[in-house]
């Protein structure tokens, strides 16, 4: 070998060797950037998930870090020791991007052990509960995103008809093949699949087609990405707007000529004589199976303060381009909140102001934590921790804040987005196990 090839060798040596200590530099620089990231996020109490989280096998893990480049939430998944772990698991939203990025299939999306969860209710791998032919689909069961509360709808009635080709029997008079409570997400994607079983089915809902997307602002960008719907076929986007899906899902109503019974609250389900009997406010419907997809939300919570029942307060917003050149306060601290005064202080002439009742934001998506940032920075949106709303008057509200003084704000709407009051004693009194504690409404 002669020298200029000995030389060229030598140089390749000491080029490998230089990368390979650079890449175990950043290997080090990223490990420890993480462990401290996953010891703030568990000191801030967002190390855990609120719902569905990764659920990462470290024993396959490869440590490639496909997952995390998926993830479109920011910090869900990092590098520990070469292995992914969670980071920030409370800002997992079920999206799933992680699980199909891993090449080695190590990562799935789900609840793991909800028996600790008592805002959670016990379900099968079918979405069946402990009362035999009641099922939950759709985010009562804690998995969010439209596109899982599609494919559970699917999957619970997928279930409900097989077991009634492997147990044939006519029905009795009046009595269904399937009842499905709810229209929304979930609901819907029940009732067309039903259809396309050909099931003897029944529709009831409190609220119009739509559920909650149905309340989302005007043009709402909806979570959706690459999903089967029944009787529409696939649905490609990762995003489409509330308007968008709102038509399809009335189109396929009328073209199957599909009738829904709104105004029908549920208010019990009871066992008897080998079928469920559902009681509602427009009366009682019996069926072999049932399942439930009413969301977690229920009706909106009231801040329990005097002059909240003026008209200028607020519980949805469904187009923030109305109102221009208002003071406005928006009350809580979830997405819906943020998302309002964004779009709030996106308008011409508004004066929007954000309070919170925590020091922090906890749960919000990353994207939207972004926006807030920026539209703080830039003046155009006031934000308020540890604030509370003591009362509302003609003209303003009353904010109470940390160590106990007031502030007098001059107001002109109010809109309140502080979570619901979700149906959980209901089911907790119909009998659907849940965790180990009772249950209680929860308020963001």
């Amino acid at each position: 070998m002669d020298t200029l090839t000995l030389g060229a060798v030598a140089g390749l040596a000491v080029t490998f060797l230089i990368v390979g200590l650079w890449q175990r530099r950043l290997a080090r620089d990223s490990d420890r950037e993480n462990r401290a990231l996953q010891k703030d996020a568990k000191a801030r109490g967002k190390d855990k998930a609120l719902a569905q989280y990764p659920q990462i096998r470290e024993d396959l893990c490869l440590g490639c870090g496909s997952c995390i480049a998926a993830c479109p939430e920011d910090g869900v998944i990092g590098l520990v020791a070469g292995v992914a772990c969670i980071i920030h698991g409370a800002r997992c939203v079920g999206h799933g991007k992680c699980a199909e990025a891993c090449p080695v299939s190590a990562i799935t999306v789900g609840l793991g052990d909800v028996s600790q969860r008592p805002d959670i209710p016990v379900l099968s791998p079918a979405l069946e509960t402990n009362i035999p032919g009641l099922y939950i689909a759709g985010e009562l069961g804690g998995i969010a995103l439209v596109r899982n509360a599609v494919e559970q709808g699917r999957r619970a009635v997928d279930d409900i008809a097989r077991r009634l080709r492997s147990e044939p029997a006519a029905n009795p008079p009046g009595v269904l093949d399937l009842l499905v409570v709810g229209s929304g997400p979930a609901g819907l994607a029940s009732v067309f699949r039903a259809v396309e079983l050909k099931l003897d089915y029944a529709l009831v809902s409190l609220e119009d087609v739509g559920g909650t997307v149905r309340k989302y602002p005007r043009r709402k960008l909806t979570l959706v990405q690459a999903v089967d719907i029944p009787l529409q076929g696939r649905l490609k986007e990762a995003e489409y707007e509330k308007e968008t899906l709102l038509k399809m899902w009335s189109e396929v109503i009328a073209k199957h000529g599909i009738r829904c019974r709104t105004g029908a609250g549920l208010t019990g389900v009871t066992r008897r004589d080998g079928f469920l009997e559902v009681e509602t406010t427009l009366g009682t419907i019996r069926a072999r199976f049932v399942v439930l997809a009413l969301g977690r939300r229920g009706s909106p919570r009231k801040l329990g303060v005097p002059g909240e029942e003026s008209e200028r307060v607020l519980y949805e917003l469904e187009d923030a381009a109305t109102l221009k050149g208002q003071r406005i306060l928006v009350v809580g601290g979830g997405d819906s909140a943020v998302e309002a005064a964004l779009g709030l202080a996106a308008q011409a002439g508004n004066q929007v102001s954000l309070s919170y009742r925590k020091p922090e934001f906890f749960r919000l998506k990353s994207r939207n934590e972004e926006r807030l940032r920026a539209a703080v920075e830039a003046g155009r949106l006031r934000v308020m921790l540890s604030t509370e709303v003591r009362a509302v008057a003609p003209g303003a509200v009353t904010l109470a804040g940390p160590g106990g003084g007031e502030t007098l704000l001059p107001n002109d709407w109010v809109f309140v987005f502080v979570g619901g009051d979700p149906p959980f004693p209901l089911l907790q009194k119909i009998g659907v196990r849940f965790g180990v504690a009772p249950v209680k409404a929860a308020r963001v």
